[in-house]
């Protein structure tokens, strides 16, 4: 009998053992029954899938089976027909010997196989097969499990592997308390485990998967719930601005009136700092609904106080783009200690890898000295010679591009637990928002601040060259009425692999639900159809210069791979409108705002997920002035589709994100949001799982409440361990 623990040479032959670690790092009996099944064979399914070029699994009777000689080289074939009552098909094996005892006319059995064609009739070659009999061991099966591909052995291999180890496993280890099985109706460990590999029926899968949802659950949520209690425990300095300070000044200034949303949240960020409780707080919103303002004023309020505050941005555009708008919005109270400046100013410093040397230490001791009141910065930021006097408020921008321990790092920055608040500017459901930001507080902005344009979308097939033409003389109309306009491709040149912050899908790639890409039911990979070269930065710039409809427009390019000091130019000529074309990767996703630019294309726009196109157009249309998006495409599946057009069909960014992730799936939303890593659930849905969320919820509360360390549970505090360990490796290969 064996554990979960126990190595699976000392189960399996060491050939399958082998290809069980080299192919997916399969090594333990825990491994194996952690490796769920795709789906699940009926054996009453038919061949009525079999086209040529599929992969399919599927049952059937041998109708007919004749051995003979070949003729160009020695031995013997066996050719049969295999039927499933309604639709035959011819199997092949160049080798007679060992299948010609065994299908013979009347034996019902397992094939799997690449579908291929000869002499125009539809056959499988040398496919792989199981007899039921023996698949079956006598015992009537309503399912059959059909796994992913582990090496070339075929997935009923996989099948008796998993059974094998099923059949000598001692009980599971229990994770979840007695009480919440009992409570929530759940199954106990290994009946779950037997309801996935080894199934009488459908429901007794759901059953099966319903408890392994509600695991993967709550161990997040006690992860979440010990966070929590953690940070509750912890005291601070409250920081409350100071009457006439900072914070009054600015407020004075403002050359518009704040939204109701942005004071009520604006009076949270401020009641919750006031207190001597470290504040952990999500703010999320529209692209455009102000949430830049408000940081603003949580960081004055932190100056006021005496502290100083840190804005995190994940990439050197964004955190110059922030530098210069925060300025500009501060005018000489920025200018604290120089000549011109405020009395009650202070100073607004900005801190990158890729600044010079001689800049980079006049910004280390303005931080380190505290004349620095308010510092933006990269990852930069969080490196271990970089000193605060004292940090009172950590902001991080777009936190679906940091971990958490990227967050925790800078808080480790302060003497004192500092004060928190997280944006995103990625609309985010409310499932999702309570699994990944599950130990914070959540603001939510969705209304937009008066003055910003509808902005119109459409799609445009890039194989209609009268409609291309038009999107570039598109682009020259708003030039000629003084206006600007973006063309955003994914890579920088045409050898280039797509830019870090485009998250570009392979066609159609978008809603593999494992998380794990291949080809489905065990398949081997057959030769892939080459995909079209996506369009780059400098291609397309060369062709919109050398286009007649754009002649004597200034085209300019923008990526990433730029000098921080070229970036930081083009984008300064962009924004005082003397560029009129900014060719640029998708660096201008997010916080870059230039009110005169209202009409965007989208180049390779179906490779694009929902949010990320969302997120884009959001930089025209900033300035009172209608916007324009046009989703360029080239291509034809279905998801692509449904993504462009849910794109230009609504500007409601929380269905959006709906939608993303509904085709997405969580393993790619969680990975980037939380920890790096592709798949962190292999059952749980957050979209369709709500209830379940909600119940895993409460009871980590429970349980962390009576206890935090989770020591009367060595096998959950096991298991959440784990879940940290893994966020902990994703950040340091994220460096």
């Amino acid at each position: 009998m064996y554990t979960e623990s126990t190595p699976l040479t000392k189960v399996l032959a060491s050939r399958e053992a082998k290809k069980f670690k080299d192919s997916r790092g399969i090594v333990t009996v825990g491994d194996l029954l952690a490796y769920w099944p795709r789906r699940y064979q009926s054996p009453e399914s038919n061949l009525a899938a079999a086209t040529v070029g599929s992969y399919i699994v599927a049952v059937a009777e041998v109708k007919s089976a004749t051995t003979r000689s070949m003729k160009a080289r020695r031995g013997t074939m066996l050719q049969a027909v295999i039927t499933d009552g309604s639709k035959d098909l011819e199997i092949t094996f160049f080798k007679a010997w060992g299948h010609e005892g065994k299908l013979v006319p009347g034996t019902k059995a397992l094939f799997a196989g690449k579908v291929s064609s000869f002499n125009n009739r539809l056959q499988l070659a040398h496919p792989g097969y199981s007899l039921l009999s023996d698949f079956d061991k006598g015992e009537r099966r309503d399912l059959i499990p059909i796994y992913k591909q582990v090496g070339n052995l075929h997935t009923w291999t996989v099948t008796e592997c998993v059974r094998m180890v099923l059949d000598l496993l001692v009980e599971s280890p229990e994770a979840i308390p007695e009480d919440v099985l009992d409570r929530r109706d759940l199954l106990d460990r290994t009946s779950a485990l037997r309801g996935i590999h080894t199934p009488q029926s459908l429901a007794e899968v759901a059953q099966a998967r319903r408890r392994m949802s509600y695991e993967e659950a709550f161990v997040l949520q006690l992860a979440l719930a010990q966070r929590r209690a953690r940070q509750a425990q912890e005291s601070t300095i409250a920081r409350a601005p100071r009457p006439g300070g900072l914070l009054d000044a600015f407020d004075a200034r403002l050359p518009f009136t704040l939204t109701a949303g942005q004071v009520e949240v604006g009076q949270t960020l401020a009641t919750e700092m006031a207190r001597a409780v470290p504040m952990h707080r999500l703010l999320q919103g529209e692209v455009g609904s102000g949430k830049t303002v408000i940081a603003v004023r949580a960081m004055l309020a932190a100056v006021d106080s005496g502290g100083q505050a840190a804005l995190l941005a994940p990439t050197e555009v964004l955190a110059a783009q922030h530098h210069r708008s925060i300025t500009a919005m501060l005018g000489d109270l920025a200018e604290g200690g120089m000549l011109g400046g405020a009395e009650m100013g202070t100073r607004v410093t900005l801190l990158t890898g890729s600044m010079s040397q001689g800049a980079r230490r006049r910004a280390m001791l303005d931080i380190t000295s505290g004349d620095a009141g308010i510092v933006i910065g990269t990852h930069a930021l969080i490196q271990e010679h970089v000193s605060f006097q004292d940090l009172a408020l950590v902001v991080v921008d777009e936190q679906h591009r940091f971990g958490v321990e990227q967050r925790d790092a800078l808080r480790g920055k302060a003497a004192q637990p500092p004060h928190v608040l997280v944006m995103t500017a990625t609309p985010i459901p409310r499932t999702v928002a309570m699994t990944v930001f599950g130990d914070m507080e959540t603001s939510t902005l969705s209304e937009l601040p008066a003055g910003r344009a509808p902005i119109t979308t459409h799609v445009v097939p890039e194989d209609k060259p009268g409609w291309m033409q038009r999107t570039w003389v598109r682009i020259a109309e708003e030039v000629a009425q003084g206006r600007q306009a973006y063309v955003v491709c994914p890579r920088i040149g045409d050898d280039d692999e797509p830019e870090e912050d485009a998250e570009i899908f392979a066609p159609d790639a978008v809603g593999d639900s494992d998380g794990d890409g291949g080809d489905d039911d065990g398949a081997e990979d057959g030769e892939a159809v080459p995909p079209r070269p996506l369009a780059s930065v400098r291609r397309v710039h060369a062709e919109l210069v050398a286009n007649p409809a754009l002649a004597g427009l200034r085209i300019e390019i923008l990526h990433g791979r730029l000098p921080a000091d070229e970036k930081d130019a083009v984008m300064r000529e962009f924004a005082a409108g003397q560029i009129d074309v900014l060719v640029s990767t998708t660096v201008i996703e997010v916080g870059v705002d230039v009110p005169n630019a209202s009409v965007m294309v989208v180049t390779d726009a179906d490779r694009f997920g929902v949010s990320q196109l969302h997120q884009l157009r959001g930089r025209v249309g900033r300035g009172g002035l209608p916007g324009l998006c046009l989703l360029v495409h080239a291509g034809d599946g279905e998801a692509a589709h449904e993504r462009l057009d849910a794109v230009a069909g609504t500007t409601d960014g929380f269905e959006l994100a709906r939608i993303d992730l509904r085709q997405r799936r969580e393993g790619d939303i969680l990975g980037s949001s939380q920890h790096g890593v592709r798949s962190q659930l292999q059952f749980l849905h957050v979209l369709e799982d709500e209830a379940l969320i909600e119940a895993a919820r409460e009871d980590a509360v429970s349980v962390v409440a009576e206890d935090p360390d989770l020591g009367a549970h060595p096998r959950l505090a096991e298991l959440v361990d784990a879940r940290v360990d893994t966020e902990q490796a994703a950040y340091l290969e994220r460096g």
